[in-house]
């Protein structure tokens, strides 16, 4: 199956992710072995309708997988076909048919476990973003991913977030710069960390410095840091911070943020809050493929 449909997608919203049939042909790899040893059990000829049902309220996301995985082949039988019934990005409700199709029967049973693992998952991410986007809705604050992703799903994983309404902080530390306390502690000063950091940077990209007091905000922000990352303040704290520096630089909150504070975090006038959680602890949204 590597690489048998790459052409045929079309369901991906743009920007579509990166490299993502390397992660699915691998997956399809992991699962299915030298073969599906269940359905030999089934007649190599026969087709079946069957259908992808939402169980749960959500946001589905990973409808392109579907595609690349259930598009019919070329020397597939007469009235094989896939067809999506929804978007990535749609609100969906239980018991809501997301795609439905005809195939050979044993391509779909090979396929049904890895197409639902990714697209729960998904859907998970892009659903869990939704429900913080709504929380925050009728400030200025966006909501935005982190690198605490599970490896290897990191492309896909930020593709759902920007699914679920949300916004993607850099994709790795090849296009952004985050200073961290690490990195402070490393080199003696957060005005000798961007001084070295300006030195080889590239002028397109911006360098954001880790605060946990006013004082580290007065020193990033004169040293000529871009973005201030305000990690685990009070509110009280954040909203004296970005009162002080407010159209200098953009303010972004982190850390021990949850469902319940979200909103008094945007309330203190930051531009971004970043979570972990919306890759790391999704609940999946569940779903089944049924033959019809």
């Amino acid at each position: 199956m590597r690489g048998k449909h790459r052409n045929a997608v079309s369901s991906w919203l743009q920007p579509e992710p990166t490299n993502w049939w390397h992660v699915v042909d691998d997956a399809i790899e992991e699962d299915v072995g030298s073969g599906d040893l269940t359905s030999g059990c089934i007649d190599p000829e026969q087709t079946s309708r069957f259908y992808i049902e939402v169980q749960g309220d959500g946001v589905i996301c990973g409808l392109g997988i579907a595609e690349y995985l259930l598009t019919p082949y070329p020397s597939d039988p007469d009235g094989c076909g896939l067809a999506t019934l929804s978007t990535d990005g749609d609100l969906v409700e239980r018991g809501q048919r997301v795609c439905e199709g005809n195939l050979p029967t044993r391509r779909v049973l090979m396929a049904e476990r890895t197409l639902l693992n990714f697209m729960m998952h998904l859907s998970g991410v892009a659903t869990l973003t939704r429900h913080f986007v709504d929380k925050v809705q009728g400030t200025k604050a966006k909501i935005t991913d982190t690198r605490k992703t599970i490896p290897t799903l990191r492309s896909l994983q930020k593709y759902a977030v920007r699914c679920g309404g949300g916004h993607n902080h850099r994709m790795g530390l090849f296009d952004g710069v985050l200073l961290k306390d690490n990195h402070i502690a490393a080199t003696g000063s957060i005005r000798s960390t961007i001084a070295r950091v300006r030195d080889y940077a590239p002028h397109l990209v911006k360098i954001e410095v880790e605060c946990t007091s006013i004082e580290q905000v007065d020193e990033a922000v004169e040293a000529g840091a871009d973005v201030i990352l305000l990690d685990n303040m009070d509110p009280f704290m954040m909203r004296d911070a970005v009162k002080k520096y407010e159209g200098r630089v953009v303010f972004e909150a982190s850390g021990g943020i949850s469902h319940d504070t979200v909103r008094g975090v945007a309330q203190t006038g930051v531009d971004l809050i970043s979570l972990g959680m919306l890759t790391h602890s999704a609940p999946a949204l569940p779903m089944h493929l049924e033959l019809a």
